[in-house]
């Protein structure tokens, strides 16, 4: 046990961390919808799908700032107008370590956990790999990075 601890985010997967079946939404979802999940859910991000596929993710920010800083009308507005499509992912047997290299380097915080299919399986944060990985400087490093970087939406 002491020994698996030691070892750190190089040899846990991600579906060690992640958090399991998340709930999500599909690109003609309202905002709404998406926001009584965030509310309910306590999360800041929602997986867009088709079927059990990720299209996109929708987070608070995209409905702040492409939303209601913009002057749209949210209580008609769909997950479609707001979401970002360019979304990476990680397969659940991937390490921590790969999925905290790809958060680094994509300046990301939350990234969608697919299965062999192609499927939602996840999600992962920063948050679950700093919990669980046994390394707070790595994932401190990989913070101040992605904090420095500009808004990717």
């Amino acid at each position: 046990m002491a020994q698996e601890r030691n070892q750190g985010s190089d040899s846990r997967h991600v579906r060690d961390v992640m958090t399991p079946n998340p709930e999500c939404v599909s690109e003609k979802d309202s905002i709404r919808d998406v926001a009584r999940i965030m509310r309910d859910e306590d999360t800041g991000v929602v997986p867009v799908v088709d079927g059990k596929k990720v299209i996109g993710l929708i987070t608070d920010r995209d409905i702040v700032v492409r939303g209601l800083a913009e002057g749209k009308d949210l209580g008609n507005a769909r997950v479609n107008e707001f979401m970002t499509k360019q979304v990476r992912s990680v397969r659940e047997d991937d390490s921590v370590n790969d999925a905290l290299q790809l958060m680094t380097g994509a300046e990301i915080r939350r990234v969608p956990v697919v299965n062999r299919n192609d499927e939602i399986v996840g999600i992962v944060s920063l948050g679950d790999i700093a919990s669980d990985s046994g390394q707070p400087g790595k994932v401190g490093r990989a913070v101040e990075d992605i904090s420095e970087a500009p808004p990717n939406n």
